[in-house]
């Protein structure tokens, strides 16, 4: 059985182990922050001194160790503390709200058409004889393109021919000829009757002179005046007849002959125009875009034999919605960006359709441009950017500082004078490429969060950081790709 002096002796040994440990921890630097490991030791130092005020074998020394384990407990408490978090610094660049001038283009995907264009279509079915171009060259206007087989053709024309000379010589004769016999006899008779109304007349006058000078009776005169009569109603009976023939048979004389001469030369000028189909020429100036067959096929009446192409300036064809298609008018400019293109190619709107297109509810709108050189391809997708206004004075931010919200409203973070970003919201204008009107919150001396504004709360302070200059950033970028 263990007894007091063993008791003491262990307890004494204890507390020259605890001391040292106590003196060690006097500095907090040399303490860890958690303190849990002096837990059980702290704990079985409460239990001896306990011990000691049950026995009452505590020494003036047990009671310094008491004192001085309370004070290394206070003095671990403190040291545990875990200092204040700092309170986070965003690094932002911002950029400044410029008052400037600002245009509001239409931007639309449009497909590209020749300026005029052309399916010659033959108008009789024959074999092709020849072609005289082919896919890409250049023609002009009336132009021979092609000929088709037209011996056929060739024989009916001269056949047509020689009735239409016959016909012509028969007009020629009836009309410089004599009269029919009929004519001749009107004419055979009033020179009769007229020669007879003469004799007549001398011979009533000479009666009348010697009955004035009584050699003759009256009798005489009397009958010579009747013969004088029926003279000139003879005459005059001759001379209608005449011209009633004269009228009458030489007008359906020359009508019968007109209408012969006309008959052959229409179905001349029939004949020729079958045979002039054989040609096939070009109807304006432009290039052979379309040639489907081969010479010695079949051209059908009715099916495109060539296409012409009028491609010195092209039209770009889009539909747009109806509040933008407000906001243009004929002659506005416009630009046609083509891929593979590095410059666009100017041009102006030349067409706004009064109608909407009745299934997509939209405008059409054409834009006319140049091809000098023919670089824009009919049937080429192509971007229209259409200059619809200009706005003076207008506050522009870059766009990439502008929040959209889910519920689509607009606002943007605004760099406080307390180096804080502010959220502010604003109504938004027109925009143009990577720049955005703001209407209303916004002022011209206003800094908005150009870039890292996305996802930063509100009243977050920031650092504002310059801006890369474009030409470092191209550099990395290029010495990114080549590693």
């Amino acid at each position: 059985m263990s007894t007091a002096s063993d008791f003491n002796t262990r307890r004494e040994g204890y507390s020259l182990r605890i001391w040292p440990r106590l003196a060690k921890a006097g500095s907090c630097s040399s303490v860890p922050l958690g303190c849990g490991r002096l837990a059980p030791l702290i704990h079985g130092s409460r239990r001896g001194l306990h011990s000691c005020a049950v026995t009452r074998l505590a020494s003036w020394r047990q009671r310094s160790i008491c004192l001085a384990l309370g004070s290394g407990l206070l003095f671990l408490a403190a040291c545990s503390k875990e200092p204040t978090e700092k309170e986070p610094i965003v690094p932002v660049q911002v950029a400044p709200v410029e008052k400037t001038t600002i245009q509001h283009t239409v931007v639309a995907e449009a497909v590209l058409f020749p300026l005029a264009q052309s399916a010659i279509v033959p108008k009789i079915s024959a074999p092709v004889k020849t072609f005289l171009v082919k896919r890409g060259s250049h023609v002009r206007e009336g132009e021979l393109l092609a000929v088709l087989e037209h011996q056929d053709l060739a024989a009916a024309a001269v056949d047509t021919k020689g009735t239409y000379d016959q016909a012509q010589a028969t007009y020629e004769i009836s009309t410089g000829a004599d009269l029919p016999a009929e004519m001749q006899k009107a004419q055979l008779e009033t020179q009769a009757a007229k020669q007879l109304l003469d004799a007549q007349q001398k011979v009533y006058d000479s009666r009348q002179e010697l009955f004035q000078q009584g050699a003759l009776p009256r009798k005489e005169l009397d009958q010579a005046g009747v013969d004088l009569t029926q003279a000139r109603n003879k005459y005059a009976m001759a001379q209608k007849h005449l011209e009633a023939m004269q009228a009458i048979g030489k007008q359906q004389l020359l009508k019968s002959a007109a209408g012969q001469l006309e008959s052959a030369k229409g179905k001349y000028l029939g004949a020729t125009a079958q045979l002039s189909y054989s040609e096939i020429r070009s109807p304006m100036d432009g290039v052979i875009a379309d040639r489907p067959l081969y010479p010695g096929e079949m051209a059908a009446a009715g099916s495109p034999l060539l296409t012409v192409m009028d491609v010195s300036q092209v039209i770009a064809r889009a539909h747009i919605p109806q509040p933008d298609a407000a906001l243009l008018k004929l002659g506005d400019k416009a630009t046609i960006t083509t891929p593979g293109e590095n410059q666009p190619t100017e041009g102006k709107v030349t067409v706004i359709s009064p109608a909407l297109d009745p299934n997509s509810t939209t405008v059409e709108v054409w834009v006319q441009a140049k091809n000098p050189e023919q670089r824009l391809k009919p049937g080429t997708s192509v971007q229209l950017s259409m200059l619809a206004r200009t706005i003076p004075e207008a506050l522009v931010i870059p766009a990439a500082s502008l929040l959209t919200a889910e519920d689509g409203t607009t606002s943007v973070m605004l760099a406080g004078s307390d180096n804080r970003a502010h959220q502010k919201p604003v109504k938004v204008g027109v925009h143009q490429g990577d720049q955005v009107q703001i209407v209303e919150g916004v002022q011209a001396s206003d800094r908005v969060v150009a870039s890292g504004a996305y996802g930063l709360p509100d009243n977050t302070k920031i650092k504002v950081e310059e801006q890369k200059p474009q030409k470092d950033q191209n550099e990395k970028s290029s010495r990114g790709a080549e590693k």
